[in-house]
């Protein structure tokens, strides 16, 4: 009989394979394969994501794994900056490539053709053997509107000190074959390696939240599924949710901690909608069109309870339900924590 899941054991459950609940002591490569990558259009995002998973995290330490191209920052998921470790960035890359390609040029309507971009790939290829460019750079060499799909057709990363704490705008561009390595592995092998992070990091799921998380359609995931060991549950209203055979289910009633989570974190967009991270009433306060950058938020009992500011030295607070004197008392706690990572 297939066993259903509660609500508060799926939000335990993914809280538990985000790191959320305790962090992890590995070291911060693992923890990115572990969590299924880290959204990070903000370069602050980095540092605090992975600090609020792991610890022992330093500002500084986790700038030399990105000099030392041991973390990578990419244009991956759904054309987004994501930053992954280096034994997945080609795995990842190779599995969304045509699928990605073919949504932007439906998106394009012809205005522009592959053919065209494939030649401005082979132009910004060459110009890119004498070394990074910044992305002013990169318009002259091929023009802006092809080099806002250029990554499509050209793997291109972000190269340190671009994206970094220390230099927050992410605008200095090389060739990923020559940061990462050379191009290896197959699509296929690529695809289940993707959807294997991403039940790590979020499952029990449905295909659809895996698709709509990874930029695959629904039929490309659940071909994958099938080559994998799998198991299945429900969750209350009935809907099938499938996992990695083994995967760790948490206890509902498992203490979360509080955690201060940055901008545009993965757990809060809508393919984790059923974890109840975000609850419903507050989405629109996070994500809404003049706020591009969304807001960095705290959680308190498992699901966000308001918005954080680092400002003069401490944390500000934006409460959107009232707290008890406990939870005040533990998030100023971790808040303090935060702002010495700051300072």
């Amino acid at each position: 009989m297939t066993r259903t899941l509660t609500s508060p054991e799926i939000n335990r459950t993914v809280l538990h394979r985000q790191l959320l609940l305790e962090r992890s002591q590995a070291d911060l490569p693992q923890v990115l394969e572990r969590m299924a990558g880290l959204q990070a259009q903000y370069a602050p995002a980095i540092y605090i994501g992975l600090w609020s998973r792991a610890e022992p995290v330093e500002r500084d330490a986790v700038t030399k794994l990105l000099h030392d191209r041991e973390i990578i920052q990419g244009t991956l998921l759904r054309s987004t900056i994501h930053v992954v470790s280096r034994r997945d960035y080609w795995p990842w890359a190779l599995a969304i490539r045509a699928d990605r390609r073919a949504q932007v040029l439906r998106a394009w309507r012809g205005t522009l053709k592959a053919d065209e971009m494939e030649a401005a790939a082979a132009t910004l290829r060459t110009a890119l053997a004498d070394g990074p460019l910044k992305q002013a750079e990169i318009d002259k060499v091929i023009g802006a509107d092809r080099r806002r799909g250029i990554g499509l057709w050209l793997d291109l990363v972000r190269q340190p000190p671009s994206g970094t704490w220390e230099r927050r705008r992410a605008d200095l561009y090389t060739l990923a074959d020559d940061w990462v390595g050379a191009e290896n592995g197959t699509v296929e092998a690529g695809r289940v390696q993707l959807v294997r992070r991403y039940l790590t990091g979020f499952g029990p799921a449905t295909r659809k939240e895996i698709a709509t998380w990874a930029g695959l359609p629904v039929a490309t995931v659940g071909a994958v599924l099938a080559e994998l060991d799998t198991t299945t549950y429900r969750d209350e209203q009935g809907t099938e949710l499938v996992d990695l055979a083994g995967g760790p289910i948490a206890d509902g009633d498992a203490d979360a901690p509080p955690r201060f989570l940055p901008n545009w974190d993965a757990a809060l967009l809508v393919h984790a909608r059923r974890s109840g991270l975000l609850p419903e009433e507050f989405r629109k306060r996070i994500f809404h069109v003049r706020a591009p950058q969304s807001f960095p938020v705290f959680l308190v009992d498992g699901a966000v309870a308001g918005t954080w500011k680092f400002s003069d030295g401490a944390l500000g607070y934006d409460e959107f339900r009232p707290l008890t004197a406990t939870e005040r008392e533990r998030l100023h706690a971790e808040g303090e924590r935060l702002a010495e990572f700051h300072a």
